[in-house]
């Protein structure tokens, strides 16, 4: 049985050491701002996350872009050189073009490297909910070593276990990038309106509720883990924040008092998902009995 790599993007938002452990390949996806280009790479070498905050909290506007094809070919070339497949997992095709740069890159190097194999999946998943999803995977692949198709199954018939939910603490972000309407966004400041959304089967992010006021809109998201969530004393959840940790640890704290979850990582929303989003944020993720 060849070796195999496992590929995704850094749209993942996993902590760069854990990224490093798990022994996955990561290509970065790109924020643009005041006319310069940075790599999100997971490490933050172009961009701090607490650098790229600040500058949000100023007023700069952001715009972000997939990982093109050339980077993919380039990446999976060097794998299948080197004697190994690859199984890729990317981020949601309905949030970005990085899975159908996946898939096209697949294709060409498969024709330069016949006797390799590529297998490309879409998460259908954003942030840490990839993140999870590319955790779960790898502890997998190393406790267990499967072959890539017993893998890349496990992927599709568990993805959709993989639960999203998150709040936003400024709706003027999600207004920009069209998740909801100018007079939703106005209305919801006045009133201090947060919505509570999650990411859908689609792979979509959904408006699927309101709370009035921050603590309120937290406290919704404590309760899905306690409604939807399986297994919790056996779960690593995790949580992401747009620069507020204070939030991320309240909710965390809550989630801990709430239910016995094995154990909790708190990390940041990187500038990929942070650029549509804004400052603010905090999302939980988890294995739970749909999403």
């Amino acid at each position: 049985m060849r070796e195999y790599v496992l590929m995704t993007d850094s749209c993942c938002d996993l902590p760069d050491q854990m990224a490093r452990e798990l022994q996955l390949e990561v290509l970065p996806l790109t924020m643009h701002m005041d006319g310069q280009d940075y790599p999100n790479t997971l490490d933050g070498a172009a961009i701090s996350n607490e650098e790229f905050y600040r500058r949000i909290r100023a007023g700069k506007m952001a715009t972000t872009s997939a990982v093109n094809v050339g980077q993919f070919e380039d990446a999976m070339s060097a794998v299948l050189a080197g004697g190994r497949d690859i199984l890729c997992i990317c981020f949601s095709s309905a949030l970005s073009t990085t899975y159908q740069s996946a898939c096209i890159a697949a294709e060409s190097v498969r024709a330069r490297y016949p006797e390799g194999r590529i297998r490309v999946i879409d998460s259908l998943s954003a942030s840490l909910g990839q993140g999870l999803l590319m955790y779960l995977t790898a502890r997998k692949k190393l406790r267990e070593a499967p072959a890539m198709d017993e893998l890349g199954d496990w992927v599709e018939a568990n993805k959709l276990h993989i639960c999203h939910w998150f709040t936003v603490n400024d709706l003027n972000y999600l207004k920009k990038g069209g998740r909801v309407s100018a007079a939703t966004a106005f209305v919801g400041t006045m009133l201090s309106i947060k919505p509570i959304m999650h990411t859908s089967d689609e792979g979509k992010l959904t408006v699927v509720g309101k709370a009035r006021g921050r603590k309120s809109s937290l406290n919704t998201l404590i309760d899905t883990v306690g409604r939807l969530g399986i297994d919790l004393q056996e779960q690593t959840m995790f949580i992401c924040h747009g620069d507020c940790l204070d939030d991320a640890e309240y909710t965390a704290e809550q989630i801990r008092a709430l239910v016995p979850v094995k154990d909790i990582i708190i990390n940041y929303v990187g500038p990929v998902i942070g650029a549509h989003t804004g400052p603010g944020v905090i999302s939980i993720f988890f294995v739970g009995t749909h999403r």
